[in-house]
């Protein structure tokens, strides 16, 4: 959580009480497709939460970070790969 608070402060974390995963509130500039996407090609696993929706709305933009089963090394890893991908480019 630290970490990418400091790496992508605009972004919200919620869940983390849930155990395993959270979820986190992108900027609206952002979509969930277009992090998804390049996360994996990144080879860093991350999952829209319209996956998770009966109705597969992709609004608001937010994504799932499951953590069951990383160190904490892979997931500071992981996280430090993708911050750029989590903040908007200014306007």
């Amino acid at each position: 959580m630290d970490l990418l608070l400091r790496h992508a402060p605009q972004v919200e974390l919620r869940g983390l009480a849930a155990g395993f995963h959270a979820v986190a509130h992108l900027p609206k500039k952002l979509t969930e497709k277009a992090v998804v996407s390049a996360a994996l090609a990144r080879s860093i696993g991350l999952y829209g939460m319209s996956g998770y929706r009966s109705s597969g709305a992709t609004q608001p933009p937010q994504l799932v970070f499951g953590f069951g089963h990383l160190s904490e090394s892979s997931i500071e890893r992981g996280i430090t790969a993708i911050a750029h991908l989590l903040s908007p480019v200014a306007d």
